[in-house]
């Protein structure tokens, strides 16, 4: 690339893990690897630590970019993209840390070896993360591909209770849609294997849920945190997730109309697609998910209390 510098971006919460970064890097100035004349190749090249002010918004890469200059973590209309106007207004190619991370043993044993693992347009190693009503919470490096059930019962140690105590999982992370057990019986963690089961591998972080939570509440938490982390910069995504988030509550309660349930769902297409950053999507996605399987859960909740008021 000709880069003669990178800037190592990490959430500011994560204060020991930057101050260990910054000690690997200082080891790594004094043994010569980088800084003046780095591994003694003639080229300069700096590598600075830039702690973030822990916003979710910062992971887009155009509001990383703009919080990194020292403005507000907003995401930039693209056109230009970062290849070609990025950090300082210099071409900047922006890397997730996990894709790094794999660079160098991809760099010594080939790409035949890592495309050896998962099926074919899916293949190489993951970082899962899996949590929730498991055995063993954990984050762990595996193959592309493998059965989500396998994945669980292997690394995580099952569900708590048991298989059959399984109510739903979020495979991709949170903004991704909920699947129910039946579908999580059969389906492949990779990306065509997900899409297919009318979700996302997303950031591949595993959220599982037994029979004893509360689905409605649960998604209508995860909504009020996309409420909480919008910038505000697109109006889709600003205004509709407050009043995804304001019907979500009604409905944890079941204080609202069955045909709001429609209402919400077109409500959550109007966001999806309609911003500039995949944040709105990332909020509409776990409504429908929602409604997609669990409507009935829905329905008898407003039932119920209907029930109660009409005795009231």
């Amino acid at each position: 690339m000709g880069a003669r510098a990178a800037y190592i971006y990490i959430r500011g919460e994560f204060y020991n893990e930057s101050s260990n970064l910054q000690v690997a890097i200082n080891e790594a100035y004094a043994a010569g690897l980088i800084g003046r004349n780095a591994c003694g190749s003639g080229f300069d090249f700096d590598v600075f630590v830039m702690r973030g002010a822990g916003a979710y918004i910062c992971g887009e890469e155009t509001a990383l970019i703009e919080s990194l200059e020292g403005k507000q973590g907003k995401p930039r209309l693209k056109p230009p993209f970062p290849a070609d106007v990025g950090v300082f207004g210099c071409p900047t190619t922006v890397a997730n840390v996990e894709t790094v991370s794999v660079a160098p043993t991809i760099c010594r044993r080939g790409g035949t070896w890592f495309a050896s693992f998962g099926r074919e347009r899916n293949s190489g190693t993951k970082l899962f993360n899996i949590s929730g009503h498991v055995n063993h919470p954990c984050t762990v490096e595996e193959e592309m591909s493998i059965p989500l059930k396998e994945l669980i019962e292997r690394h995580a140690g099952g569900v708590r209770g048991g298989w059959d105590n399984l109510l739903a999982v979020i495979p991709g992370g949170s903004s991704t849609p909920l699947i129910p057990k039946n579908v999580c019986e059969e389906v492949l963690m990779d990306f065509d294997g997900l899409i297919q089961a009318q979700t996302g591998l997303g950031t591949a972080a595993l959220i599982v849920m037994d029979k004893s939570t509360d689905i409605i509440r649960a998604i209508a938490r995860l909504i009020e945190f996309y409420k909480h982390e919008s910038c505000g910069q697109c109006t889709p995504c600003r205004e509709g997730v407050d009043w995804m988030n304001k019907m979500m509550w009604r409905f944890v309660r079941g204080d609202a109309r069955p045909a709001e349930i429609d209402m919400i769902w077109e409500l959550s297409k109007q966001i999806e697609g309609h911003t500039i950053c995949a944040l709105g999507d990332g909020a509409a996605w776990p409504v429908q998910g929602l409604i997609r399987h669990f409507r009935p859960v829905m329905e008898s909740r407003i039932a119920e209390y209907q029930q109660k008021q009409a005795v009231v």
